[in-house]
């Protein structure tokens, strides 16, 4: 799986490109941090212009849409040209596994599922870490730009529970996302939610298997189809079932973490000592970092496929060598 890292084929683009990607994430935290500060400054005018009729020229509050405008254009254009370069980069990646499986296939194709592993995992390989591993790493990045930012802000604001102290939005934030992590983790050990996934794919493996050797073969009997298939059905059930559960507790969290940041924010907020735009940035800042802190719950899911597609992916490719290592000892 890891081969795009070692060959020297790759090396252009597993180093390279790596390295860009990384580059143009990191802009674009940079970027995500000025749009903060455009948010205190913007809703500050706002608070000024409602409070004092004729406060602020029209010049001066459609400049400030034309700032943002800027920011978000900018903000735009790297995240298109990062998603297309990350697109290209993984591509390579899954490339790089295919060939390898393609050379060693003659033993490969004698193991259960081999076509399935190499067509189907490598895509759902590619396509999950697209999805995960950016985020990853850009929520890596918002922590390290947002953490010093909502401190600064949090300086001389009560928070609920924690009053004055100058950690206290960040310890707030960091209470609140690590625990729904740990609980997610879990109900997902608990429900077994990975084991459920692979023995689902295993399954679904073994029906599509009998049905692409049905197609020549006229002597496959149609009762073996249907109970191959009513495996399916049932572990299909019973995913349905372990995921309700696990919802359940997902969504309730998710919801009430929308009021999080104003419920740690209600002594400020009902003794008025900010402004508006302050109260905006900090609330701003607060999700950013939290939403960081929160990668691995609100990523579980994916990360559970795709735990389970390098179970079975790590298991084909143990399974290759032992039959390379057969063959050699003939």
């Amino acid at each position: 799986m890891f081969k795009f890292f070692t060959s020297k084929k790759w090396f252009l683009w597993a180093y390279l490109g790596a390295f860009v990607i990384l580059t143009s994430l990191w802009v674009s935290v940079q970027i995500d941090v000025k749009i903060n500060e455009w948010f205190g400054e913007f809703y500050d005018m706002i608070q000024k212009a409602l409070g004092t009729p004729n406060a602020i020229t029209m010049d001066e509050y459609m400049g400030g849409l034309i700032s943002f405008g800027k920011l978000a254009a900018m903000w735009i254009v790297l995240g298109l040209a990062t998603s297309f370069l990350t697109a290209h980069f993984l591509f390579r990646w899954r490339t790089s596994m295919v060939e390898w499986y393609h050379s060693v296939f003659d033993k490969a194709r004698t193991i259960e599922g081999a076509s399935q592993r190499v067509q189907e995992d490598t895509i759902k390989f590619s396509r999950i870490l697209e999805s995960l591993g950016t985020s990853f790493i850009e929520s890596i990045m918002v922590l390290i730009e947002f953490f010093p930012l909502l401190m600064g802000l949090s300086i001389g604001i009560p928070i609920l529970w924690f009053g004055d102290w100058e950690y206290s939005l960040v310890a707030g934030a960091f209470l609140w996302a690590v625990g729904g992590t740990i609980l997610m983790m879990i109900l997902a050990y608990l429900l077994r939610l990975v084991g459920i996934e692979y023995d689902l794919q295993k399954r679904e493996a073994a029906y599509r298997k009998i049905l692409v050797i049905a197609e020549d073969d006229g002597t496959v009997r149609p009762k073996t189809l249907e109970e191959l298939f009513d495996g399916v059905r049932k572990i299909n059930y019973k995913s349905y079932l372990r995921y309700l559960y696990f919802n359940i507790g997902r969504l309730a969290y998710l919801q009430a973490n929308v009021l999080v940041g104003y419920v740690l924010l209600a002594p400020a907020i009902v003794a008025g000592v900010m402004t508006l735009g302050v109260m905006q940035q900090i609330l701003r800042a607060f999700g950013r970092v939290e939403g960081s802190l929160q990668y691995l719950f609100k990523a579980w899911p994916t990360i559970i496929e795709l735990a389970s597609v390098y179970r079975r992916l790590r298991e084909f490719e143990k399974q290759i060598k032992i039959k390379q290592m057969e063959a050699l000892g003939r």
